[in-house]
């Protein structure tokens, strides 16, 4: 086996965290047959969950490689690759890496600014904070609105799957699309995702505020109750 590659939250199913316990003994038998386990934290990753900065953490595992872009970037085009030194100074014996655009200067700039201001203005913090807050609020729609089935995730990446039967879980992809295109005419831009598109996946900017995140329950709330 060469490796195993996983996404230790479940990004477009909406933020599904994987069973406790499952990586440590994945990583455990991938290693023992020789391969190196890899993270992919390009959507997850970064602080977004608030309560871990990479998702890997929640499992209780270290990988050997971890693949991150988008929010390092902050919309800037950006992505880089952790791993340990053994597993680096194996790839350069065998050759090496070129990338035209690879390491530039503006870019790696960038990247620091990033976090710079991640620190500066507490944004982790606010994810942990914020987010707990914005799950709460979703979390409490399920005592509203039938169609809303769970409400998975954490911090600032969050899902709310939407379905017809809280028994059968039938997906509610039509109701759905019907919420996101009503939302967009109350100047809120969601898409469906997950395999039958009927999950919210929420990922607002880090520095988020309450304010934002009781405009957009509230406006769902509306919607839900004009599509039931």
């Amino acid at each position: 086996m060469a490796g195993f590659i996983c996404e230790p939250v479940y990004g477009n199913a909406g933020g599904i965290s994987l069973p406790a316990g499952y990586l440590q003994q994945v990583y455990q038998k991938v290693r023992a047959v020789g391969g190196v386990c890899i993270a992919d934290e390009v959507q997850v990753g970064y602080g977004r969950l608030g309560h871990y900065f990479w998702g890997f953490e929640e499992q209780g595992v270290v990988p050997d490689i971890i693949s991150m872009a988008k929010g390092m970037g902050n919309g800037h085009p950006l992505g880089a690759v952790i791993t340990r030194r053994e597993i680096a100074e194996a790839l350069e014996a065998e050759g090496y890496f070129f990338s035209s655009s690879g390491g530039s200067p503006v870019s790696c700039r960038i990247g620091m600014a990033v976090l710079e201001v991640m620190e500066e203005e507490k944004l982790w913090d606010n994810a942990r904070i914020v987010g707990d807050h914005f799950k709460a609020r979703l979390q409490a729609l399920t005592d509203k609105h039938p169609l809303v089935g769970a409400v998975h995730g954490m911090g600032f990446y969050l899902g709310v799957e939407l379905v017809r039967d809280r028994q059968t879980l039938e997906p509610a992809t039509e109701e759905t699309a019907q919420l996101c295109e009503r939302l967009r005419e109350l100047g809120i831009f969601m898409q469906p995702t997950g395999d039958h598109l009927n999950i919210l996946k929420i990922k607002p900017p880090m520095c988020t505020t309450r304010q934002s995140v009781d405009f957009f329950v509230d406006n769902v709330s509306k919607v839900l109750y004009e599509l039931e």
